[in-house]
């Protein structure tokens, strides 16, 4: 295992949840609706839950060479996997809002977050490091599900209201 690669890549990770955390704090704030921001609160709480778990791992790594025990929350407990839309939720996030735009751009973090993570997952050897991208990368498919139904959301209301169907 090249520690310096490992080292790097932890850093890296660390570097993405936070700015996923300033993004998604950015967005709940400047969210015309409490519900939506909340949403975006939620996301953005996750995120520094993922900085704690890998700066963790970055300072024992950096001592030890190797990644510790992990006691890892179960990904079916409280968060944003399981938070269900509302209907009165979806209708009040508008296709050209800042809060669509915002969608937009938070499923492209989300993808390359589960990018790296997974690969990071296939090419690791330690068991600990294995079991900490998989676990990042399952927590953020939740974050990208939820994303990406409220886009769609956003595309059927545009449809609807544009009476834009190929039928």
């Amino acid at each position: 295992m090249d520690s310096i690669k490992t080292l790097d890549i932890l850093k890296m990770a660390i570097l993405m949840e936070k700015r996923g955390y300033a993004f998604y704090t950015a967005v709940a704030e400047q969210s015309s609706d409490p519900d939506i921001g909340n949403i975006f609160r939620t996301m953005a709480a996750e995120e520094t839950t993922h900085v704690k778990f890998l700066s963790e791992q970055f300072q024992n790594f950096g001592k030890k060479e190797a990644f510790s025990e992990l006691n890892l929350p179960d990904l079916s407990a409280d968060g944003i996997a399981n938070m269900i839309l509302s209907e009165s939720v979806k209708k009040k996030i508008y296709a050209a809002g800042f809060e669509a735009a915002a969608i937009s751009a938070a499923i492209d973090m989300e993808k390359k977050a589960i990018e790296v993570y997974s690969k990071q997952a296939e090419t690791a050897t330690d068991p600990n490091e294995i079991k900490l991208y998989k676990w990042l990368a399952d927590w953020e498919k939740g974050h990208l599900k939820i994303l990406n139904d409220l886009d769609n959301e956003l595309k059927e209301k545009i449809w609807f209201d544009n009476q834009f169907w190929p039928f």
